[in-house]
This record gives structure tokens, sequence and C-alpha cells, in this order.
């Protein structure tokens, strides 16, 4: 737009002594010429639907004014501090600069938008070559463990997706669009290698990202077996060898030495002394890896903040009276109370993480979740709470780590750091490199990413997913971190093919690992409701670890099984028998000591199903994978010795075949098959994997002729949890934290049209631009701050011109436009759905250079072609528009007259109270 227009519709209102808006009405038109509009109409090229180019160079801005004064206040900065508090005006933006050039063939006409995406790494966005890339991404998180990630956003630098809110993969599909269009319009032999090297660079970053998983999960490996063993002892050959290596396999050996025989006395037992150093190490560890995992601790202004956050599942739910029944409150009361409440509390390194990148992936934007700091204190407190023998694993939290190692990572390039639609795709293979490294199944994490955590996986992605776990699993096998050459969890093999009549002892297995697995689900949320919302629980994550690693220090001590780290549980649970044994605790007993092992296996099963249960949620980085197999496998192995039992009274029966009482062990039943469908079976329970633990159990034995027991124990296992209860455990976590997830698996039955959810019209939600395209500063800063007042930090407002829809700015957006001004009180704004000024481009003067940009045009920042439908519009196509296109808000009609705005969260939530109904 020309620069004289702006220039004089402002100046007119600065000139006025009152600072109010006299000759607002009219005063613009002292500088506007209608034969120049007429000009640019007939010259203009674009049509006004066109949707404009998702880059816009923005320059650096003013420094804050203290006068400006924001919803929240932060006093000093520290790493306590709240995310979005501010006394003097922080802006959490970023400038992005243009790095795509105008449509080829149209010198001049560089397009742009305000829809440029937010990309993690701050320091390191200007960089233009690689190892300068590297290095400053790798500061980006140095600076990150000085300061909390939340706090060290740059002054007037700009975030388009703030803490909370939902990115729009529309725009950044677009965004995506114009970068490779202005890309692949260069002909040359530069152009074409840098066409080249832009699409090899997404298999050079998930390579770099399958390697740095599999050098992660080595250290974890090692370090902590080595740590786990130093509870009992330690080696004289070389402190830091495990009792493995320094056995050179064997249990026992002259070299590794008991704490009891470091501390000679007569008077000191030698059971009781090792009793008291195991419970100390136990207790010791657990509350190590807490304090690293706190120093992760987020807190969030309760003015921005719609429930509680908090991982232990004891979120709190507010905007109900005190019979349960929702309150219909305005955004000002809302935002009156929530100053009330206390602020929201996270920590980012607790918990399993699954979950929390579930919801990532799905487009919901958490700060902190993927950075480096997290990355660096989960994997040291991961190390530190597998190592203490409490009932959890490191398997989940592989796939959070490696989530992290793929955000970083993107930092790279910025293909991927400046579009989170193509970040997303990145962060997808991330994760199934977790599962990669973690059980040594590629295709089982390949098959992970798309049945749990991933929202969308074309093709490309998948083929990219694969890569990603072979390279993990290549360099995992590299480094040999089991000694064994195998990458592999551990490793089974049953050389004797099951008998037709187990089928029916494989299905009452399967049932019997989904009941466990609702039940574990079930009581998790007993659990969090009940003692986690005791007062001082809550007030000190560090007392109830302290509780936790106690009571497993006391009672794991005295059963051999429950006293073993969980991998090694399971691989004993699941390994077949080549001799007997007389010991009346081993899992290869006669006859008559089956009835024994079963009385020490009932023990270890109560023991561990109770541990489970009060260990999940603790604020340690913890699994549910592994500790779930292990309580389903403690189950099997039950079910297969009295199958066993069965067998070896009734073998000249004829139902077992060839069964030989006097025979092998496993002549007639093996009972580590009944150990590992139970534990799959189990695990299903909880997390409601099927296809993808099918093939992950299939790794670990690589027996085909058991593929069957498996998956059928699987399905019986997926249909009993479901009957009994309809989540999984994370969906528990995704409910009782109350994320805006839509649910992209189950769609709901609706009863309803879109008209039915859509809020009435207010005019503090909308731009009307009926009688004069410009619009005071002040009165578009009420509009922004309502939004933010109603939880829509991440909202928009739609532009009506007569009633009729003719374009929609986003709220950070308009933030942004509204801090570049110089004298926000006495300017006035353009909002305008001119063709030429939609296009956002820079109108070159005479000598062909492009004039300044004019703070006052808002035009760029529109959106003029936002998605709308019909107010008749069926909630099938409105869930279709969410779930695929990933839209954060749709704009509703009707007929042709703007109705309202639907936010995606506002849908989510209509989605779970139909949910709450039907139940």
């Amino acid at each position: 737009m020309p620069k004289s227009i702006s220039a004089r519709s402002y100046r007119s209102v600065d000139q006025q002594d009152d600072g109010g808006y006299a000759g607002y009405d009219g005063g613009y038109e002292e500088g506007y010429d209608d034969s120049l509009d007429d000009h640019h109409e007939r010259t203009d090229t674009y049509s006004s639907t066109t949707p404009t180019s998702p880059n816009l160079n923005f320059r650096r801005l003013r420094q804050a004014r203290a006068s400006e004064a924001d919803l929240t206040r932060l006093h000093g900065a520290t790493e306590r501090s709240s995310l979005l508090g501010a006394g003097p005006r922080t802006r959490s933006y970023q400038s992005v600069p243009a790095t795509a050039p105008g449509t080829p063939g149209r010198p001049h006409t560089v397009r742009h938008a305000s829809n440029a995406r937010l990309r993690h790494s701050r320091a390191g966005s200007v960089s233009r070559t690689f190892s300068q890339r590297l290095v400053n991404a790798l500061g980006d998180g140095r600076q990150a463990l000085e300061n909390s990630i939340h706090n060290s956003f740059w002054q007037d630098d700009r975030v388009w997706y703030d803490q909370f809110t939902s990115t729009d993969w529309v725009h950044d599909s677009i965004a995506d669009a114009y970068r490779v269009k202005a890309l692949r319009s260069r002909k040359d032999l530069r152009g074409r290698l840098a066409a080249w090297f832009d699409g090899a660079q997404g298999w050079i970053l998930v390579a770099i990202i399958g390697i740095l998983t599999a050098i992660l999960a080595y250290f974890v490996n090692i370090t902590e077996s080595t740590l786990f063993d130093l509870k009992s002892g330690y080696c004289t050959k070389a402190w830091y060898l495990n009792r493995k290596r320094c056995c050179d396999g064997a249990s026992v050996c002259d070299g590794w030495l008991h704490w009891s025989k470091v501390i000679r006395s007569d008077r000191l037992d030698v059971q009781s002394t090792q009793f008291a150093a195991f419970v100390f190490s136990v207790v010791a560890l657990s509350m190590a890896s807490c304090v690293l995992t706190m120093a992760t601790k987020t807190v969030i202004p309760s003015a921005i903040s719609l429930t509680t956050l908090d991982e232990n599942l004891a979120a709190d739910h507010h905007g109900r009276d005190g019979e349960g029944r929702k309150r219909d409150i305005s955004p000002e009361t809302h935002f009156q109370e929530s100053q009330l409440r206390p602020p929201m509390v996270y920590y980012s390194a607790a918990g399993s993480g699954v979950a929390e990148v579930k919801v990532i992936l799905s487009g919901f934007v958490l700060h902190g979740y993927l950075g480096l700091r997290t990355l660096v204190i989960k994997t040291l407190g991961l190390v530190l709470s597998v190592a203490s023998g409490l009932s959890l694993g490191k398997e989940g939290p592989y796939v959070h780590i490696a989530t992290c190692i793929g955000n970083i990572a993107c930092r790279l390039f910025s293909k991927y750091s400046k579009n989170d639609g193509k970040r997303r795709e990145v962060l997808s293979a991330s994760a199934a490199s977790g599962v990669a490294v973690a059980f040594g199944a590629p295709i089982g994490g390949v098959l992970f990413s798309l049945e749990e955590v991933s929202y969308y996986f074309p093709p490309k992605t998948l083929f990219r997913t694969f890569f990603c776990c072979i390279a993990a699993a290549l360099s995992l096998k590299f480094l040999n971190p089991y000694g064994t050459n195998k990458i592999v969890l551990f490793e089974v093999r049953y050389l004797v093919d099951w008998k037709f009549f187990e089928l029916i002892a494989f299905i009452f297995t399967g049932a019997l690992g989904g009941v466990l697995g609702a039940l574990f689900i079930k009581a998790c949320r007993i659990w969090a409701r009940t003692f986690r919302r005791i007062s001082i629980i809550k007030k000190y994550p560090l007392l109830e670890v302290f509780l936790v690693a106690l009571l497993t220090g006391v009672l794991s001590f005295w059963n051999r099984y429950t006293k073993l780290p969980v991998t090694e549980l399971l691989f004993e649970l699941a390994s077949p028998c080549d001799t007997f044994s007389d010991s009346g605790d081993s899992l290869c007993p006669t006859r008559e000591h089956i009835p024994s092992v079963l009385w020490v296996l009932f023990v270890a099963f109560v023991i561990k199903a109770g541990l489970t249960v009060i260990t999940f949620g603790i604020k340690v980085p913890a699994g549910i994978y592994v500790p779930s197999m292990v309580v389903g496998g403690l189950a099997g192995r039950m079910v297969g010795h009295l199958v066993q039992l069965f067998a070896l009274r009734f073998a000249g029966s004829g139902l077992f075949g060839d069964c030989d009482p006097t025979g092998t062990p496993g002549s007639c039943v093996v009972p580590g098959v009944y150990a590992m469908v139970a534990a799959g079976a189990t695990m299903t329970g909880v997390t409601r994997l099927t296809v993808t633990l099918a093939v992950i159990l299939f790794e670990l034995t690589g027996s085909l002729d058991h593929v069957l027991p498996f998956s059928l124990g699987i399905l019986v296992a997926k249909w009993t949890a479901d009957a009994l209860e309809p989540l999984s455990i994370y969906d528990l976590l995704t409910d009782m934290n109350s994320y805006p997830f839509l649910d992209n698996k189950v769609r709901p039955i609706f009863t309803s049209e879109l008209g039915d959810i859509t809020p009435r019209l207010r005019k503090e939600r909308v731009i009307d631009i009926s009688t004069n395209n410009f619009i005071p500063a002040t009165e578009l800063r009420v509009k922004q701050q309502f939004l933010h007042m109603a939880g829509e930090i991440d909202g928009g407002l739609p532009i009506l011109k007569n009633g009729v829809l003719v374009g929609l700015i986003p709220a950070p957006d308009l933030e942004f436009a509204l801090d570049k001004l110089e004298n926000e009180e006495r300017t006035l704004c353009l909002m305008s759905p001119q063709v030429d000024w939609a296009a956002g481009r820079d109108i070159p003067d005479e000598n062909g250079d492009e004039q300044g940009e004019d703070p006052t045009d808002f035009t760029p920042y529109i959106d003029p072609a936002p998605v709308s439908l019909d107010v008749h519009s069926p909630m099938d196509l409105v869930y279709e528009c969410f779930v695929k296109l990933g839209l954060r808000y749709m704009c509703v009609h009707r007929d042709g007259q703007f109705a309202g705005l639907v936010h995606k969260k506002a849908f989510v939530k209509y989605i779970k109270e139909l949910e709450e109904s039907e139940k």
C-alpha cells in the first residue's frame, strides 16, 4: 500500500490535542485517492481469494514500553518464574527472515503474510551455514540450562505458536508450498543442487536422530546397570563394571564384593547389612532422580490456565459448581476467578512423556517438553530412577528422549525449524526410533509411531520413519550395550511348538491380561484422586518419592523376583527350561515343587502390581511398558505352571499329543510362552497397543510358530480391556490434564450440527469495517485482551463488512502488529480486504526499490480466505475438517452472513462432554 495513505491516516489523529478520535470518521480520507485504488485493482494480477504468502520479513522491534500494561505480571525472572507473565511488556515473538522469494516470474511483487511459523531455535534463526546452525542449535540449549526455557524468549522476538496453543497446519502447508515453489523456480545448476539438497535434508536429519538416539540409549543402559548392581556390592577389578561384566556372565565370582563383606563386624548380621545397604540405595537414587526432575518445574500463571496440569493425574478442574455442574461464566469473570487460583505447575521430565508427545504431534504446543534442558535432565534422571529398582521402566522415556533429540536436530535445517507442520514428520520418526532402541525392534518402532503417537502419517513419513529406526538399530548393534551382540531387550527361543488344546488357555491368559490392564488404569485413577490429593503430598513431591522408594526397598529385598531388574525378571519369566531344578523357588520345578513355585510367584505378583500402581505418576522419569509386562508375565507364568501341572497329571488323556511326563521340561507345556502371552496382553490392556505389540513380541522371541498365540492373546486382551475401561493409560493422562487432544481414532456419534455449538456473536470478538477500514489501535487492543481473558491466546478475530466475512486476523498476529506501533493510543490501523493489500506485497517505488514497512498497515496479517462452513453443516464434516486439516478455528456463516467462530479447543470440549453424556 502507498506510504502516503497510512502516513496521512494516523498523522491527522496525532494532531488532536485531547488524545481522542475527533475527526476519525473522515480524517483518513484526506490523503486517500480513489483513482489510486482503481489503478491497483486494474493492474493487480491476484484474485481476492488468493491466500497470502506465508513468509514476511519483520524488522526488529522497538524496546518494550513500561507503560504498556499486560494481563499478567512477572517479578524477577528465575527458573521458577511464571511463563507468560510480564511487568514491562516482553513479547514472546520471533522475527522471521524472508526465506521465500516472490512468485517466480513476478519481479518486484513479493507476497507476504503473517503466518510464518514458530521454530524453537532462537539464536540460530539467522544462520546461513550448516556449521553455524549446528553451533547455534546447541548454544540455544546451553542457554536453556542456565535459564528456564520458558523464560528465555528474547525481547521483541516473535513466537507464532505460544504455550498451550494449537498449531495451524493449513498455513504451515501453504508456507512450505511457497518455499518449494520458489526453490524449484531456479533452473540453473546451483538451483538444481539446492533443490536436491532440500530433498535430502529429511534423510540426513532422521539418520542423525537415529544415531544420537542409539548413543543415548547405550549411555543409559550401561550406566543404569552399573548403578543398579552397586546396591548389593561393587567390582574389585573396576568399580564401574556391573556384576555381569565383572564376573564374565557368571552369577557369583570372587571379583564381586558384597557390602556385608566391606563392612566387617561380628555384631552385624550379613543379611541385615545387605538389607540396609539395599534400602538406602533405593531411597538415595530415587530422591536424586526426583531432585533432578523437579529442576524442570514450570509455572504457568493462572491468568491463562484453564485447569491445573499435573503429571500425577491429580488435576483440579474449575468452571463447575459444588455439584459438578458446569457454570456459564463470562471471560471477565473467568479471568477474575483465575487470578485467585494458584498457578499451573508441571514437570516436563516427569513420567514417560509419551502422552505429551502424542498431544504435541496432534498440534498442541507444549514449550519445554522437547528442549535440550528436558533432554539432559530426563536422561540423567532416568538413569537414577531405573537404577534405584523402582517398579518402572525406561522404554516409555526413550520415546520422549528420542523426540527431544528430533526436535533439537530440526534446528539444523530451517526447512524444519521454521515450519511446525514439517517438524511433526520428523518427530514421528524420532518417537519410533525410541521404541526401536528400547526393545531392539525397528519394525515395532515404525508401527508404534503409526498406531500410537502420530496424528498424521503419510507414506513419505512412513519410509523415513523406517529409515530412522534402521539407523538407530544399526548404531545400537555397533555399540553392543548388552554385551551379547544383540539389540533386543532380551532374547528367548521356543523350540517346542504349542498344542492345539492350549488355545483355550491362551484365550484365558489374554482375557486375564486385559482385566489386569483395565484394573491397573482404574487403580491409578483412584490412587491419584485419594492419596495424591493429600495437601502435603501434593505440595512436596519429594516426600511421595521417599515413601514409595522406602516401601519398594523394604518389600522388594526379601523376594528374589521383586529384587531383580524388570528386564531380567521378564527374561527369566519368558525363558524356556532346559532341565528340571529341585530348588523351591526356581522356575523350572519338578511336579512336586510346582505348588511352592506358584506361591512365590503369587507373592511377587502382588508386590509388583501394588508397587507399579503407586509408582506410576511420581515425579521421576518412569515408563509403564516393561513394568506392566512384568506384572502380566508373573500372572502368565502362574497360568503356565497350572497348565503344566494339569498336563503332567493327565498326560495319558490324549489332549496333549505325545506328551511324556518323564521327558524334558518343555515336552508337554512351555510356561514361558504363557508368560509372554500374558505380558503382551497386560501391556495391551494398559496402552491398547495391538499390532505394534504383536510385532515387538515376535522380534523379541524370533518364533514364527508362536505369532498366533501372541496375536490371539492381544486381541482378546484388547476386547476385554475396552469392555471394562474405555480409556488407555495415555488417554487417562490426557483427560486428567485436560489437554485439548482431538482423538482421530475414535469418532463419537453426533446428533447435532455446527450451529448448535457456535457461540453467539459478540462485538468484542469481531472487527467491523463496514463504515471504515481504519480501526483505532486501542479498540483492537481491547479485543485482543478479551480473547486472552477468554483463554483463547491462539484465537482469531473475524473481519466483517456489512455482516459478511471478508477475512480473519489471528490473535498472536494482532498482538505482534499492535506492539510495533509507536503511539498505540493515537493510531488508526488499516484493516482492508482490498486485493492489492490482501496480497501483502511491497509496492516498489519509481526507482524499483521497495519502500519501508508501514506499521499501521495490518493488512499483511489478515487471512483473506479463512475456512468457513454453514451453520447447518453436519458435525461429522466439522470433525473431519479439524482432524484432517488441523485447523485452529473454523468460521461459521448463516445465509451468507457471519454467524460465529468455533475454536478447536471448544470443539474438543464439546466432544468430551458428548462422551461423558453417553456413559
